[in-house]
């Protein structure tokens, strides 16, 4: 099954009389299929997901009833539909911030000669809702609906430290079981951002993620009518060095992101 956190149980209903069980669980299909994936049999998404196969064949073929998933006679397999497609759209379209902050990115990721991008939780990563490149030869090549670890990316780690202290201790929690093996050095990561962002405002990884890859972050506060989310600058690290990103690229982007804030009516 997926490590990241998992969002219902077979005892679900049990707990709260209001879960609907099967429709969490025809979401989790949905949720199975990955960039570079287009196809998956029922027995690798009852493996993904722990649904037991008969149930997951009865989701499938509701899922393709809807429009949400396609089925191919010559794969034996399903891919996702345009019925997605469609609720993405609409979610993105209604993302006030991405069209006030556009303008600022764009300038932001010239000066920088890397890209700038916001992102929003999903689980234990960061999704892409938008990214502006600059015209550099090199720059990172993730698009909208890419998607990144939140524990060692500054895009994860500024939005982890905007968090109440509870939804923090969660996260947390959850990050500690996906990767044990790894825990005690994605604590320090996490612990130096919290002191990065109290003293300047924003967070660094510095190839935490890929090795050769530098950025910072800084989380989106107070928009009411906003899902929670974080902006970051982030390139090649030979272009954006550690002091660059202190000295430069970091208040930059605190203040880019502030100006959204209050562009936006920040509350």
């Amino acid at each position: 099954m997926d490590k990241e956190i998992r969002m219902f149980g077979d005892d679900e209903e049990s707990k709260d009389r209001q879960f609907v069980n099967a429709l969490a669980r025809g979401l989790e299909i949905l949720r199975c299929f990955r960039p570079g994936e287009t196809y998956l049999t029922n027995a690798e998404l009852a493996s993904r997901t722990g649904i037991p196969k008969p149930t997951v064949s009865r989701l499938t073929h509701t899922l393709t009833r809807l429009g949400y998933l396609a089925y191919s006679d010559s794969q034996g397999q399903y891919r996702l539909a345009s019925g997605v497609l469609a609720l993405g759209y609409s979610m993105l379209a209604n993302l006030d911030v991405r069209d006030i902050a556009r303008p600022a990115m764009h300038e932001l990721a010239e000066y920088s000669r890397a890209s700038v991008s916001i992102g929003v939780r999903d689980r234990l990563s960061m999704v892409y809702v938008e990214t502006c490149r600059s015209s550099a030869r090199v720059t990172l090549q993730l698009t909208v609906g890419s998607r990144i670890p939140i524990a060692t990316t500054s895009m994860g780690k500024a939005l982890m430290c905007a968090l109440p202290a509870h939804e923090f201790d969660f996260l947390m929690d959850h990050i500690r079981l996906a990767d044990e093996e790894n825990w005690p050095h994605i604590k320090l990561g996490i612990e130096q951002a919290q002191r990065d962002y109290a003293e300047r405002g924003f967070c660094m990884a510095l190839g935490e993620w890929h090795s050769d890859i530098h950025s910072v972050g800084v989380p989106l506060l107070g928009i009411e009518r906003e899902k929670a989310m974080a902006f970051n600058c982030g390139g090649p690290s030979y272009v954006l060095s550690r002091e660059k990103l202190e000295s430069d690229l970091g208040p930059r982007l605190v203040q880019l992101v502030r100006k959204v804030e209050t562009d936006m009516g920040r509350v």
